[in-house]
């Protein structure tokens, strides 16, 4: 066992979060879950797994994953999603590293899932995060959606070998779904910050996306799952340029 905390911020995952959970037997005996309202069996699974069931109100990802984080009983923080799991050699890649060096944070590849097709290509090839960090040193902005790890000039990235298996999304409805929420919380957050909207940016950069991650990432090579993905990063696009520009007027108006 290592003494590393394992940090999972959860809502209705019941589909994947036993497998997740399944994966890190082995890895420590510390695994944190906080859920933010679950209505499904979510929570029934994560008692029988024996992780540490956490119950909190949802703040945006950035201030719930540093909420989270303050439940752990190590310092040493292995953030992970209901639905990403770790393989066998990333498991004992973990097990046997030197965390002595607090300033060391550690990246980690993903394999990306549409449904059962591992994205090689497109914008989810080649996937890589830092996951394992120490948060005396390392912690998260508070930031509403894409929130990021704060690295201070003194931290040393290290790479680690082996792969978090990310089930991204089940279908294309699923993807749909996912791809609005996360437009329109992005637009939020772009309004807030001031960031202007267009319609140029609303037309022209859904086609940019489509080409950058189906033709210029090599998204093909993937098939139909690939040409889908690609499609509903456009689609993304267009939501978020377009709810933005809708906000930045209600804003001139007030």
């Amino acid at each position: 066992m290592q003494r590393i905390s394992v940090v999972i911020v959860c809502k209705d995952e019941e589909e994947e979060i036993g497998r997740t959970l399944q994966s890190l037997q082995g890895l420590t005996d510390d695994i944190v879950v906080l859920d933010n309202g679950s209505t499904d069996n979510t929570k029934t699974i994560v008692r029988a797994s024996g992780a540490r069931l956490i119950e909190e109100s949802w703040e945006g990802f950035g201030k719930t994953k540093n909420k989270a984080t303050r439940f752990a009983k190590y310092d040493w923080i292995l953030n992970l999603d209901a639905d990403e799991a770790i393989d066998e050699e990333l498991k004992n890649s973990l097990l046997t590293l030197d965390l002595q060096n607090e300033n060391d944070v550690f990246e980690i590849r993903f394999k990306n899932f549409f449904g059962d097709t591992y994205l090689r290509f497109g914008e989810w090839g080649g996937d890589k995060h830092i996951r394992l960090f120490n948060r005396k040193k390392v912690n998260w902005n508070e930031a509403v959606v894409h929130e990021r790890l704060i690295l201070p000039p003194a931290i040393k990235r290290k790479k680690v070998k082996g792969f978090v298996l990310h089930r991204t999304v089940k279908n294309e409805v699923d993807l749909a779904a996912k791809m609005l929420k996360y437009g329109l919380l992005n637009a939020e957050k772009y309004a807030r910050e001031g960031k202007p909207s267009s319609w140029i940016m609303i037309y022209f950069g859904p086609a940019f996306s489509f080409l950058k991650y189906y033709v210029f990432k090599l998204g093909f090579l993937d098939g139909y799952a690939g040409f889908i993905c690609a499609k509903l990063s456009s689609y993304y696009t267009h939501i978020k340029y377009a709810r933005l520009l809708e906000l930045n007027r209600h804003t001139k108006t007030e």
